[in-house]
């Protein structure tokens, strides 16, 4: 057991009514095999390898689960298409918001490429625009239901392409109406982070926040540009950092200078379990980078990723990690309470996130299963004395 206090593991459902943060998921990884479709009808678009919305979400798990990074993101080339309308990306960040929120995240930074939906005469401004009544009408949806979540959006630039800095501006224009921050994103080989230096630098200047893919498909190097060139905040993945790690046959650890200075800063590591073992970063649960992480302490954090391609939610990455770990309550909410100070929200909104809404309800959980637990004692005491009698 990981936990020092509270070693029952919990169930599902108790996983999923648990309050849980979300730092790494991806918008156009994230749509409903149905509104696909549904779009696709709408707009014409007819190249869908699948046409009706169960088969489409196999072929999306399908397509994605082939242990390579590059054949991974093809997928997208099928939920891009169907996000070129202001309608569309309206619709797709409303049923994200709706979707998270139903699966219990409370607080979620959704991250977007601009530039990927420009294809039907859309400006930079109207996409973002766009999103971000899409995430204000799924908050919306989401009190009706009874749920809460608050969403933020953080604009991603393509690290192949060449926009990052008109990205980091925009993100830089709209930081107080619904953007978080800035990050970069695509195939990690052959285009550093550091291509795109001039963003980073216009962030910094402009005391904005920014995250950056690294350490997934590639790397160590990866990792150290993205924190030592180029000045990232937290990292997308990371999950390569246990190159930095030596475990002896007999249990000592012996961290690297890299692995020490991202533990020793605190860097949020945004770990995305389910997606590393698509992509080949891990071979499995059991042997995720993150067992080790949370053992040493590192700001590892939980994340979905791509909540289509994987076939995932913030619910199925808990449960693995709950059965593979043997992780409580305690530990999950270690996790999520990494995420929350991790986030790119001002400090006193991060704490009340923490102290109002994730403790209380981590603590809730825990006081009904005392309660349980208490009235099950009772009943056996009781059938006890009646058959000793």
């Amino acid at each position: 057991m990981t936990s020092e206090t509270h070693t029952t593991l919990p169930t599902r459902a108790q996983i999923q009514r648990a309050p849980k943060v979300l730092l790494h998921d991806h918008l156009d990884g994230g749509l409903r095999p149905a509104t696909v479709v549904d779009i696709a009808r709408e707009t014409g678009y007819d190249d869908l390898p699948e046409t009706e919305p169960e088969a489409l979400g196999v072929w999306f798990r399908e397509a994605a689960d082939s242990g390579s990074l590059e054949r991974y993101l093809e997928t997208f080339r099928h939920t891009c298409a169907v996000m070129q309308t202001r309608d569309a990306l309206v619709r797709v960040a409303a049923e994200c918001a709706e979707d998270l929120a139903a699966d219990g995240v409370v607080y979620a930074e959704v991250r977007y490429a601009p530039e990927q939906h420009l294809e039907q005469g859309l400006t930079l401004d109207e996409v973002v625009e766009a999103v971000n009544e899409g995430f204000r009408e799924g908050e919306r949806r989401a009190r009706e239901a009874g749920h809460r979540i608050r969403v933020g959006a953080l604009l991603t630039a393509m690290r192949h392409a060449a926009r990052a800095l008109e990205i980091a501006e925009l993100a830089n224009r709209y930081r107080d109406n619904g953007v978080v921050g800035f990050d970069i994103a695509g195939a990690e080989a052959g285009f550093p982070p550091t291509r795109h230096l001039d963003a980073f630098e216009y962030l910094k200047r402009e005391n904005n926040h920014f995250t950056i893919h690294a350490g997934e498909a590639f790397g160590l190097p990866s990792i150290w540009q993205a924190l030592q060139w180029c000045g990232a905040d937290r990292l997308g993945h990371g999950v390569r950092i246990i190159d930095d790690i030596k475990v002896a046959e007999d249990g000592t650890v012996e961290l690297g200078r890299l692995a020490a200075y991202v533990r020793d800063k605190r860097v949020p590591l945004e770990l995305c379990p389910s997606s590393n073992l698509q992509t080949g970063a891990a071979a499995s649960y059991a042997e995720h980078p993150i067992g080790l992480l949370r053992k040493l302490r590192f700001r590892a954090t939980v994340n979905t990723d791509n909540r289509l391609m994987s076939g995932t939610s913030m619910t199925d990455e808990f449960e693995h990690l709950v059965r593979t770990f043997e992780y409580t309550l305690d530990d999950m909410q270690w996790f999520t309470v990494n995420a929350m100070k991790s986030a790119f929200i001002p400090f006193d909104e991060r704490l009340s996130m923490i102290n109002d809404v994730v403790k209380p309800g981590y603590a809730e959980l825990r006081s009904q299963w005392l309660f349980r637990e208490a009235s099950a004692d009772r009943a056996v005491t009781s059938d006890s004395s009646r058959y000793q009698g």
